[in-house]
C-alpha cells in the first residue's frame, strides 16, 4: 500500500446480528475520514471481497474474524479487527480507539503479522473428497453415542501414537487460545510456525499436548468411529468420519495477515484478555 493515496478498505460485519451491522453503519464515517470505503460485506456465507480492496476492517468478535478469513480464501488481505465481542484476541481494537488506530495505518506505522493457516483434507479410499482452509484448529470429536474413540496420529506418514480420548485437536498458534487451551493445551505465540496436538479427556494420563513444526504433515485416523464422530474446522462441521477415512492437515500457502497497532503488545493482550493479575494479594488478617 503506497503513501500517496487513500487506502481502499472493505467493511465486514455479520448482517444477521443487527447490533453488529448497526455499529458498522455508525462507525463508517470514522473510517471514511481516513480510508476510501470500496464495499461492505454483511453476508459472511455468500459475500465477496471487492477486487480493488487493499485491506479489510471487521466489526465483531473473533468468530467474525474467522469467518472473514474463510470468506477471503486464498486471497488474504490485511485485516483490522474492531472488537464488539468478548475476548477479542484477533479483533483487539475497541471502537473508541478506531479514530487513533486508522491514522497509524495510513502513515505506515502499523505492522502486518502473518499467521499460520492450514489446509484440512478429508481422504476417503485414497481420494480427497473435501478440503477446507482453516485458521484456528481442526478437531476430530467422538460424537454420539459419546463413547471414547481411538485416534491414530501420523506425522509425515509415521505413526506417532494412538490416543484413547473424546477427541483430538490440531491447532495453530492463533487457535492455541481457543478450544485447545480449554483442553489443557499450551499458549503459543501467534507468529510461531508450529502446530499443537491436544487430546480431549485422554484415557491415559501420560498423554500430553505435543508441539511440532508447521512443516510437518499430520494425519488422523479413527479405525472404529462412533455414529456421530465428526471433523470440525474452526467451529464448523466439515464431515462425518467413517472407518478408513484419513484427515490430513498441512500448512497452507495462504497466511492470515493481521494488522498490528503500536502499543498493543502480545503479552499485554494475553494479560488483559486472560485476566492475568500479576502478584498474589493476601487477604487482610481477621480482626
Amino acid at each position: 500500500m503506497s503513501t500517496d493515496k487513500r487506502h481502499r478498505a472493505v467493511l465486514v460485519a455479520d448482517g444477521t446480528r443487527p447490533h453488529l451491522s448497526g455499529e458498522l453503519k455508525r462507525l463508517e464515517p470514522v473510517v471514511a475520514k481516513h480510508l476510501e470505503v470500496v464495499g461492505r460485506v454483511l453476508d459472511l456465507s455468500e459475500g465477496t471481497i471487492p477486487d480493488e480492496a487493499e485491506l479489510v476492517i471487521v466489526f465483531g468478535g473473533d468468530g467474525t474474524m474467522l469467518r472473514t478469513a474463510h470468506l477471503m480464501g486464498e486471497r488474504q488481505l490485511p485485516v483490522l479487527g474492531v472488537n464488539l465481542g468478548k475476548l477479542g484476541f484477533l479483533a483487539h481494537i475497541r471502537p473508541n480507539h478506531l479514530s487513533t488506530a486508522l491514522p497509524k495505518i495510513c502513515n505506515q506505522e502499523a505492522s502486518v503479522v502473518e499467521h499460520l493457516m492450514f489446509d484440512c483434507s478429508l481422504m476417503r479410499h485414497g481420494e480427497v473428497v473435501e478440503t477446507e482452509l482453516g485458521l484456528n484448529e481442526a478437531s476430530v470429536l467422538a460424537g454420539p453415542p459419546f463413547a471414547m474413540i481411538e485416534v491414530q496420529l501420523y506425522v509425515d506418514a509415521e505413526l506417532a501414537t494412538t490416543y484413547s480420548c473424546d477427541g483430538l485437536i490440531v491447532s495453530t498458534p492463533v487457535g492455541s487460545t481457543a478450544h485447545s487451551l480449554s483442553a489443557g493445551g499450551p499458549i503459543l505465540r501467534k507468529d510461531l510456525q508450529a502446530f499443537v496436538i491436544s487430546p480431549i479427556s485422554p484415557h491415559t494420563l501420560t498423554n500430553r499436548p505435543v508441539v511440532d513444526s508447521a512443516d510437518r504433515v499430520f494425519e488422523l485416523a479413527v479405525p472404529e468411529p462412533n455414529e456421530g464422530t465428526s471433523l470440525i474446522v474452526d467451529g464448523r462441521m466439515m464431515a462425518n468420519i467413517c472407518s478408513g477415512d484419513r484427515v490430513r492437515i498441512a500448512r497452507s500457502r495462504a497466511t492470515f495477515k493481521l494488522l498490528g497497532i503500536p502499543d498493543q503488545g502480545y503479552y499485554r493482550t494475553l494479560r488483559e484478555k486472560l485476566g492475568w493479575g500479576g502478584q498474589l494479594r493476601e487477604d487482610p488478617p481477621t480482626p
